[in-house]
């Protein structure tokens, strides 16, 4: 495997970090609450990079999400991509994607997903109709469309509009969240439906290995998954620059405190922690770019992105020392993300045991 950049996946994550670093500023998203920065979602499209995402595949994806944790930018740019153009791109039918696709690419459209934190309690009561409630959806504030998964797993486009309500919640990062409340809310499937199970008399589909193309909804929550991952990467990157560079120059009994032995332990034990993380969504996304399996490997990274995340970012509050304790301070906000990537992604027992699950199906399919 080959996770060396093309030259147009290259060239996009550079015009991002420009984007972002211009944009993206710590006095900038001090105004901002828990809003998102409509200047910079405009910047971002302006620029192409939404459209890239098509281009520069789930890989590409992952090093723009990178530079965006870097900078802890409030914009829907993960929910976007990972949510709404490469699903409509990958299983919408010609009609959705022609529909669709346009506004997703110049921004006009934002789409953010429901297929986790409780997403499954919703229910397709009448054709085409939606019932149910999921207690927070990242970036739902901003969104116009949001794609929910049912019960059946089946994946549904929904218009925002037409919800019975959204209801603004708070959650840890300042992600826009909101509470998405549908009750026979016209929703449209993604995709064309499923073929009927055959009749009495008629021959039974021959079951799938473990290593067939995943469904629809498999396929978008291990994209998904391994987006969150590219993000937490960055932010902790981030959270680890930050700390480098307030060590090397905050002294303690007369030397910086980059000198003494346990900063530089902690320091390195963070790096490797997110260097991990990195390879471990570069890989899943690898995978998927060149149509190989990468249901495990997406799980994968969502573990390292949860177990190891969440280290890191408290270490680089923990190497601030007082200053890490500031709610004010920009290290506070990588806290606050690489916190909100941890419950997103799923806690790391959780996707263990769902990886240990599919290993399992997998071993007895073999």
């Amino acid at each position: 495997m080959d996770f060396t950049p093309t030259e147009a996946q290259s060239a996009a994550r550079d015009l991002a970090a420009t984007v972002f670093g211009d944009l993206a500023t710590p006095e900038r998203l001090s105004r901002l609450g828990s809003g998102s920065d409509p200047e910079l979602w405009r910047a971002l499209c302006a620029s192409g990079l939404t459209a890239a995402a098509e281009d520069v595949g789930l890989l590409g994806l992952v090093l723009l999400l990178e530079e965006q944790g870097r900078r802890t930018a409030q914009t829907p740019l993960a929910v976007t991509t990972a949510y709404g153009l490469l699903p409509v791109a990958a299983h919408g039918t010609d009609d959705q994607r022609v529909r669709l696709l346009p506004g997703l690419r110049d921004g006009t459209r934002i789409a953010t997903g429901a297929l986790t934190a409780g997403a499954c309690a919703v229910r397709s009561s009448d054709p085409g109709r939606l019932t149910g409630t999921v207690p927070w959806v990242p970036w739902l504030r901003d969104a116009t469309d949001v794609l929910v998964a049912d019960v059946e797993q089946a994946l549904w486009w929904v218009r925002v509009a037409d919800a019975r309500a959204v209801e603004d919640v708070e959650t840890t990062a300042p992600w826009a969240a909101g509470r998405l409340v549908l009750e026979a809310t016209p929703a449209e499937r993604l995709g064309a439906a499923p073929d009927p199970p055959p009749r009495s008399g008629q021959a039974t589909p021959a079951v799938p290995s473990p290593h067939t193309a995943p469904s629809a909804y498999g396929d978008v929550l291990a994209t998904a998954r391994v987006a969150f991952a590219g993000l937490q990467a960055g932010v902790c990157a981030g959270s680890l620059a930050r700390a480098v560079e307030h060590t090397a120059v905050r002294e303690q009994f007369g030397r910086p405190l980059s000198t003494h032995q346990a900063v530089l332990m902690r320091a390195a034990d963070a790096y490797m922690d997110t260097e991990a993380i990195r390879v471990t969504a570069y890989e899943a996304a690898w995978r998927r770019d060149e149509g190989l399996p990468y249901d495990t490997h997406a799980l994968t990274a969502a573990w390292w992105a949860s177990e190891a995340g969440k280290r890191v970012v408290h270490t680089g509050q923990h190497l601030h020392g007082g200053l890490g304790a500031d709610l004010d301070h920009p290290v506070h906000r990588h806290f606050l993300w690489g916190r909100q990537l941890d419950a997103y992604v799923g806690c790391g027992s959780e996707v263990l045991a769902e990886l240990g699950a599919l290993l399992a199906r997998e071993e007895e399919a073999a």
